[in-house]
């Protein structure tokens, strides 16, 4: 499993995860063959890649220069699943995995120091995985916000559960500044910082029993100019549509790449 070997690091004047925490700070993307997922993710997203620290197997993708995601092709090498990653800004790696530990979650990897920071890549009581990091953050925070993926959203079984376990964890909704808020709009758990809508949580109605047949996932969306010019350019890359109508609100798409790991497209709104 990826515990953000990819992390963008070595950045000057970077924001610190102790300032800013609880929100998604990074998102990862283990695969089988780095070449051609840099190649189908150039196509549908227009990134561009540049070498990372740890070696041939790792790139950070850039979009417009900035950048937003990771790679580890690792997957075959390390027996883990090809999957996108997101990873969460904490204070204290130590005590955040501490609580999710006393809350039932599991450790997969970590903390491991990975200077300026450290990270650890844990699963939720319900199995979903995520990842936390503490340290710097890359030094345009701001321009990462804006370029980053539009949210993160988890389908579990149980939302308001899940958002007490990830609450606490996080620290979100607590009274130390800089921390996360937490509401509920209609069906969903939303998650704001700084007044914009990071990440959600779903489950179906928070009244409702909680539904066996999900299997629990983090899904990374990322915000885009033109969701049919992406859906058109994943067919012709390999990748496959798992849902899309182009009629429908919100306006997007779920993709597979060729490896198999699943992301949203979804059309970007000004701020």
């Amino acid at each position: 499993m990826n515990h953000d070997t990819t992390y963008p690091r070595g950045a000057t004047d970077a924001v610190s995860t102790h300032s800013v925490f609880g929100a998604p700070c990074w998102v990862s993307l283990t695969s089988r063959d780095r070449r051609a997922t840099e190649a189908f993710y150039g196509a549908v997203l227009g990134w561009r890649w540049r070498p990372a620290l740890l070696g041939d197997r790792f790139r950070v993708a850039l979009a417009e220069g900035t950048p937003v995601a990771g790679i580890a092709a690792v997957a075959s090498v390390w027996q883990m699943a090809v999957a996108w990653t997101p990873y969460f800004a904490v204070p204290s790696a130590d005590d955040a995995v501490g609580r999710a530990r006393e809350r039932g979650g599991t450790t997969a990897v970590g903390p491991i120091s990975f200077p300026p920071g450290r990270a650890a890549l844990l699963a939720d009581r319900d199995g979903a995985i995520f990842g936390i990091w503490e340290g710097e953050l890359i030094a345009d925070w701001e321009a990462w916000r804006q370029a980053a993926p539009a949210f993160v959203r988890l389908h579990t079984r149980d939302a308001f559960d899940a958002a007490i376990f990830y609450g606490e964890i996080l620290e979100w909704a607590s009274d130390r500044p800089g921390c996360c808020e937490v509401q509920y709009e209609g069906d969903e758990v939303v998650l704001r910082s700084q007044g914009n809508i990071v990440a959600r949580i779903v489950s179906g109605a928070l009244e409702a029993a909680p539904d066996p047949t999900i299997r629990p996932h983090w899904q990374v969306h990322f915000a885009v100019q033109d969701v049919a010019l992406c859906v058109k350019a994943a067919q012709d890359n390999g990748g496959s549509i798992l849902r899309y109508d182009a009629g429908a609100a919100p306006f997007e798409a779920v993709l597979r790449d060729p490896d198999g790991a699943q992301f949203t497209v979804t059309s970007r709104i000004p701020r």
